[in-house]
């Protein structure tokens, strides 16, 4: 069973937390409790069949033949080869690629299974509606959202992303888009902005009820869903299956993570991991100049009212992480009144975490940053090194890494987790591989055969083509324009 973060709604089944995406009246759902999960009994199976007993004991409404046709998505040829997420050496490290789908980011490894998670929870509850989902981007959800959801019977999928927010490739990504139910809008504002305004439709009645009467109910695809979380906990297991095999980890002993992250899902999804019994030592959070969650993790404070950047990692441009308040939980002893307290909205954003969780957070996490200028070196020193090519997310993943093992000297086997292509933010992987002599690309295409000219790496074949295809016509508006918007459309 299901309950809120912030103590008001519990006894919810996995489909209810599912349907509704985040709790009505505030607050995130999270499990009762952890179920433990023996790695061992994982050896041997595919990543199919990994994801389906991973999954299974959080979602007991649901039968066991619905969830193999569910993960089957993993085989069916949808990701890149037989193995959706390989381990890579790199030095003396690992490298978790999680950008063989769809989208070439490692949103696809989710999103490419929520829709039917959803369209399941749907049945059971003998839901008689259509469903409105609601998506914020900082770049990578959208598209990966929308090319899960495209053309699905009975949804409906609007994607809020920031103008000039995003690479050009991802925004062409969302724009191009097949499928007649959905949307995009280009927001005047940054992602936690979009991220707001979006939590905060959620939470109204009024538009609810209008929506009901034609019908059509609200849900999310963004990590504040616990569909969109759950597959996420499986690539953590599937790494560390594929390091005992590779012989880089002892059987039964540990390995660290390094998550580059902006939202905290992918960063939770290794704790749930470890929670179960997987044998991770160190989580490492990486954060790019945004570093609201290195300063909490140095001092307890979450100061999210402080300059944003608009960095060359932009989907960790985000102040405001969602799925922290899940973290909290953890790190609190599962007091809702904290959490209710922190997150009440009076705060602005901004709270203290007494010393007793703060000392629980930094026994269960690392957190450092990065700025654009070691993430540009580290692009070009990494490809020098290891002939191997980081997207400016995963090299923020690596600098601080790096930073790690000159404080500690950890020797522990750590895998690094790659979010995204190098070929999505084309651009950017130039000028640090290149650094002065790199042209100023006006063609974000050419770019992208130069990129693959000089590293001998293929683009991936979703980015293939893209500015030849047709874009659809972009919404735009204010934050606060966001409910009369979809008004406008679905009213």
């Amino acid at each position: 069973m299901y309950e809120s973060t912030r103590g008001n709604l519990s006894n919810q089944s996995a489909a209810q937390a599912i349907t509704l995406g985040m709790v009505p009246s505030g607050g995130l759902f999270v499990p009762s409790n952890f179920p433990i999960l023996n790695w061992q009994d994982l050896r041997g199976l595919t990543y199919r069949d990994v994801a389906k007993r991973v999954m299974m004991p959080y979602l007991p409404d649901f039968t066991e033949a619905v969830l193999s046709e569910i993960a089957d998505v993993y085989a069916d040829g949808t990701f890149d080869g037989p193995n959706p997420a390989p381990l890579v050496s790199v030095g003396s490290f690992g490298v978790l690629e999680l950008w063989h789908g769809p989208t070439a980011a490692f949103k696809d490894m989710a999103l490419q299974l929520l829709p039917d998670l959803l369209n399941v929870s749907l049945k059971q509850l003998d839901v008689d509606t259509e469903v409105l989902i609601l998506v914020a981007t900082s770049g990578d959800t959208g598209k990966a959202a929308l090319e899960g959801f495209k053309n699905r019977k009975g949804m409906h999928i609007v994607v809020f992303y920031p103008e000039g927010g995003v690479s050009p490739v991802q925004e062409r990504q969302m724009t191009t888009t097949e499928g007649v139910n959905t949307y995009v809008v280009a927001v005047k504002g940054n992602f936690d902005q979009c991220q707001t305004a979006v939590k905060r439709i959620f939470a109204s009645d009024a538009l609810k009820a209008e929506l009901r009467e034609k019908k059509l109910i609200f849900s999310s695809a963004n990590s504040i869903n616990w569909g969109r979380l759950l597959p996420q906990i499986v690539y953590y297991f599937w790494a560390y299956l594929q390091a005992v095999e590779q012989g880089k980890v002892t059987p039964g002993g540990k390995m660290n993570v390094v998550v580059p992250t902006g939202n905290f899902g992918n960063l939770l999804a290794a704790y749930y991991a470890k929670r179960m019994g997987l044998p991770i030592d160190c989580i490492i959070s990486a954060s790019n100049k945004n570093n609201v969650l290195a300063d909490f993790f140095a001092t307890g404070a979450y100061q999210s009212q402080r300059d944003f950047f608009q960095t060359i990692s932009p989907s960790m441009d985000i102040l405001i992480s969602s799925n922290f308040e899940r973290f909290l939980y953890e790190m609190s002893g599962r007091d809702a009144k904290k959490i209710q307290a922190w997150y009440d909205s009076s705060n602005q954003g901004t709270f203290t975490v007494d010393p007793v969780t703060l000392k629980q957070c930094q026994d269960t996490v690392y957190a450092g940053w990065a700025d654009e200028e070691e993430t540009l070196e580290t692009i070009s020193r990494s490809f020098q090194t290891y002939q191997y090519v980081f997207d400016p997310h995963t090299a923020v993943g690596m600098k601080v890494y790096q930073d790690y093992l000159s404080a500690t000297n950890d020797q522990t086997f750590t895998v690094i987790a790659s979010t995204a292509s190098p070929f999505k933010f084309a651009t950017n992987v130039l000028k640090g591989l290149e650094g002065e002599k790199q042209k100023n690309w006006k063609d974000e295409w050419e770019a992208l055969d130069h990129l693959s000219q000089l590293t001998g790496w293929k683009i991936p074949s979703g980015l293939q083509g893209l500015e030849n295809k047709l874009a659809k016509t972009v919404e735009s508006c204010e934050p606060e324009g966001i409910s009369r918007l979809l008004q406008k459309m679905f009213l």
